[in-house]
């Protein structure tokens, strides 16, 4: 095991042991008791979800939270989910996914090249995390990146959210972000430079939520086509 590799799987173990915020802390561990009707016979996660993914990926998504009965569910991220549906079958057609289901964090999935992972690592009530509960997870999403500013060169990111949780964390470790800051929108594409002249390419999404998949906001069609312009940026 590479040093990367060794300190994310650290990183990995703090994120789930954190109990930093109360509110979301007293959430997950309800609905892991609650559960819903169709897993009454399952034994939920309830806990913070790490990240998902080798360490040295070439690509990192950013999505929001984990969902109260999908990753909070599984204990890992997009898994057991309709969400995690559209996303694991798009990668799958990428060449980037082993299969294109996740069901459980024990099904044999695998990912090539890309890490997938959220600025808010517990469930919180109605998919809204609060601006302090994403600030105190954001030392983890920083940490995340640094670890990965070696092999990294393209941020996909799934929803405003993420997008802004995203520049700010960049920002805090000293990239250079365009001015004005750069707003969220499907399909945007944004240049962030290094303390040291490294550069990425930020990609925007609309996030695989079932209100926007269901909807036909988001279409596979158009996930494909944000996945072939990341490919189109990944080096060779």
């Amino acid at each position: 095991m590479s040093s990367t590799a060794g300190e994310m799987r650290r990183l990995d173990l703090l994120v789930s042991e954190c109990r930093a915020c109360p509110r979301l802390v007293a959430w997950r561990e309800s609905v892991a008791v609650q559960k819903r009707a169709a897993y009454r016979d399952e034994t939920y996660w309830g806990r913070a979800v790490p990240g998902f993914g080798p360490a040295d990926a070439w690509l990192l998504i950013v999505g929001l939270a984990p969902a109260a009965h999908g990753a909070n569910r599984t204990g890992r991220m997009f898994t057991g989910d309709r969400s995690g549906d559209v996303l694991f079958a798009a990668l799958h057609r990428a060449g980037l996914a082993s299969q294109p289901h996740s069901v459980a964090i024990d099904d044999g999935l695998a990912l090539t090249g890309v890490r997938i992972t959220a600025p808010v690592h517990c469930a919180p009530p109605d998919n809204a995390p609060t601006p302090a509960e994403r600030d105190s997870c954001a030392p983890f999403l920083a940490r995340e990146l640094h670890l990965m500013t070696p092999s990294v060169h393209v941020l996909l990111v799934l929803g405003g959210f993420g997008w802004q949780a995203l520049l700010s964390t960049l920002s805090g470790l000293g990239w250079v972000i365009p001015k004005p800051r750069p707003k969220f929108g499907h399909g945007a594409e944004v240049q962030v430079t290094s303390p040291d002249g490294q550069q990425l390419t930020l990609l925007g999404c609309y996030h695989v939520s079932q209100q926007n998949t269901f909807t036909g906001r988001l279409t596979p069609a158009m996930l494909d086509a944000v996945l072939a312009r990341a490919d189109q940026l990944r080096p060779r």
